[in-house]
């Protein structure tokens, strides 16, 4: 049970349910109840189907590509502090007005459940880990994203804009310090 929250943790950080839910709000406004429910449900299978397959393929790929686990480690660290950096740092997270129909796949199950840093992070707990508390870990976070995005207008009308804000604010804080933990673990396995 400890690997299992060993894994959930900066998995949770790196997906940031909470930090989803102003853009998830901001993307289905004024979509009628029953398409946002759609939308949620492709957006839940999309981010299974993308990071499943990862948990088992990815260090294969990483091998094929002739890439060792330290360059994935500096990579991915490196790609996460920058998520977390723009996140901290930047303004409010914007996205384009998209069409209804096609939200669930992209962009809300990949890349904003599933992105860089849920596959660099999910890849390095396998390894670190194990691929069964990793997987676990992963399904429950993908199904608590879901939850959160189904009770999103409730959740954000609890904790105020700025409460989410705030949330997202240090779940951002924890996945850079998460970062800079990957690529120090990179440069001394290097």
């Amino acid at each position: 049970m400890e690997l299992f929250w060993l894994c959930f943790v900066p998995l949770f950080v790196a997906v940031d349910p909470v930090g989803l839910l102003p853009i998830f709000i901001s993307l289905v406004e004024g979509v009628e109840s029953k398409k946002v429910n759609r939308i949620i449900t492709m957006s839940i299978v999309t981010a299974m189907v993308v990071s499943i397959p990862f948990l088992f393929l990815g260090e294969a790929l990483l091998r094929l590509l002739g890439v060792t686990v330290s360059d994935f480690l500096i990579a991915g660290g490196i790609i996460l502090f920058l998520i977390a950096v723009n996140d901290l740092l930047g303004g409010e997270k914007s996205m384009r007005r998209i069409e209804p129909e096609s939200l669930g796949p992209v962009p809300i199950g990949v890349p904003l459940i599933v992105g860089p840093a849920v596959l660099t992070t999910s890849m390095l707990l396998t390894r670190e880990y194990g691929l069964t508390p990793t997987l676990a870990a992963m399904v429950s976070i993908i199904i608590i994203t879901g939850l959160a995005l189904y009770f999103s207008r409730y959740i954000v009308r609890f904790l105020g804009e700025s409460g989410v804000k705030i949330v997202s604010k240090i779940a951002s804080l924890f996945l850079a310090a998460i970062a800079v933990m990957m690529v120090r673990r990179g440069v001394m396995q290097f």
